[in-house]
């Protein structure tokens, strides 16, 4: 029985796949799954923006009005002198 195959539309995925395989001496197929290794592993540890942002304002309990803020401290600058 043949083994599953993985198709790749992008060229540049392609070609820096054959490019690392050779560099590495290795297959493109296990080039291609220690890169999702990898990947998987880096980015398995991230919290969705969403839920972060739900969980910050819950535990800080405030919500500031940023453009307030920066409107309440703004001084015009008085210019150059002359």
């Amino acid at each position: 029985m043949a083994e599953p195959q993985l198709s790749v539309r992008s060229s540049k995925a392609r070609d820096l796949a054959h490019r690392l395989a050779r560099r590495e001496n290795r297959s493109i197929a296990d080039v291609v799954e220690r890169a999702l290794e990898a990947y998987e592993v880096r980015e398995a540890g991230r919290e969705p923006a969403a839920n972060f942002y739900a969980r910050l304002a819950t535990q800080a309990g405030t919500d500031i009005d940023l453009e307030t803020v920066i409107q309440e401290n703004r001084k015009p600058h008085p210019g150059i002198e002359l």
